[in-house]
């Protein structure tokens, strides 16, 4: 649980490659969360062609910090065969926090760079990868050795929290 308490938003990467059973681990956390009916509806896509970063880090303004990682994980969701479609990016959300909880845990750094539900992001991202029309970008995950250090910050707020 110690990594709910350290993970932080980690936005600078040391030029150094992520090993593949790293990457598979943070994606077998993310594969592992709940989804609404057990529908699963997540893909993910791993991004190691730092040409194909580059574009990436261009599909949103606020993503600039992907070109200097090592990979991005894009994860998509499946709009076909979904008893609950309507919750889809929900599931998504458990699944990018479990898979940010892994990358601490491994001692990598990430940051969660949303894509949906912002149409512009979702199609330059779609065109980037030549998605299907069956499949919906949800976010970018860039993932590397952290070239930064932060402290997470103490967010808890007891005033937030009522008693019935």
């Amino acid at each position: 649980m110690e990594n709910l308490f350290h993970r932080v938003s980690i936005r600078k990467y040391q030029d150094k490659p992520v090993r593949k059973e790293d990457i598979t681990e943070i994606l077998r956390a993310g594969m592992q969360a709940p989804s609404a009916g057990n529908q699963q509806p997540w893909e993910f896509y791993v991004v190691t062609d730092k040409d194909v970063i580059a574009q990436l880090a261009k599909a949103s303004p606020y993503a600039g910090c992907a070109a200097g990682a090592p990979a991005v994980i894009v994860p998509v969701y499946r709009t076909d065969g979904l008893r609950f479609p309507e919750f889809a990016q929900i599931d998504m959300s458990i699944a990018q926090e479990n898979m940010w909880i892994m990358t601490d845990a491994l001692g990598l750094g990430g940051v969660w760079l949303a894509v949906a539900p912002v149409k512009d992001r979702m199609d330059a991202v779609r065109k980037i990868l030549d998605l299907p029309d069956t499949l919906v970008p949800f976010s970018l995950f860039p993932v590397g050795w952290p070239a930064e250090e932060k402290k997470q910050q103490d967010r808890f707020e007891e005033s937030r929290i009522h008693w019935q």
